[in-house]
């Protein structure tokens, strides 16, 4: 099986639809930014996650490429991770080339639902802190992944499938994701 990619915008329900496909399997789970933390702290580079955001670029950029290979090396894995990141400045690559290259997965899953059902369960996660964002600013954003997650695709030659988690149909995502693990 290899790296498989799982993404999708926050609130989508990502992690829970993976997780549950992959229930009874010999397949890792693993989540990019959790991997990368590590190796910063056991290089010095950092003493806790807020520490991240102080690294320079250079030193951010060398922290991915190492997570990367180090996910690439650990078998059968979920990589749980973020196809694109929205910022104040605009969309930024979750998985820039030269990490996708080095993970070189097998396939990416984006996990989706119909907009008015992420903002719902947003407005309804008191755990979370998450951006305000409209409807219309979700669909844009499950759009941007698409086309990122195929590029992404174009670089590695992996596949790319969409699940659509909507509310109550867990097992219907469920379903949907299964083939991808085989």
């Amino acid at each position: 099986m290899g790296v498989i990619v799982v993404t999708g915008i926050p609130g989508v329900g990502k992690t829970t639809v993976m997780k549950r496909a992959a229930e009874g399997m010999d397949i890792k789970f693993v989540t990019f930014g959790t991997v990368m933390v590590d190796i910063a702290k056991e290089t010095g580079l950092v003493q806790d996650r807020d520490d991240m955001r102080k690294l320079t670029l250079e030193q951010q950029k060398k922290l991915q490429i190492k997570t990367a290979e180090k996910i690439a090396n650990m078998g059968n894995v979920i990589l749980d991770t973020h196809c694109t990141v929205k910022t104040p400045k605009g969309y930024m690559p979750g998985l820039p080339e030269w990490v996708i290259k080095k993970i070189n997965p097998n396939a990416i899953v984006i996990v989706e639902a119909d907009p008015a059902e992420i903002y719902n369960r947003r407005a309804n996660d008191p755990t979370r802190n998450r951006d305000p964002d409209t409807k219309e600013q979700i669909h844009e954003h499950q759009q941007i992944n698409r086309s990122a997650a195929m590029a992404y695709a174009a670089l590695t030659g992996s596949t790319v499938k969409i699940v659509f988690n909507h509310d109550n149909k867990l097992e219907d995502a469920v379903k949907q994701a299964a083939p991808v693990l085989e």
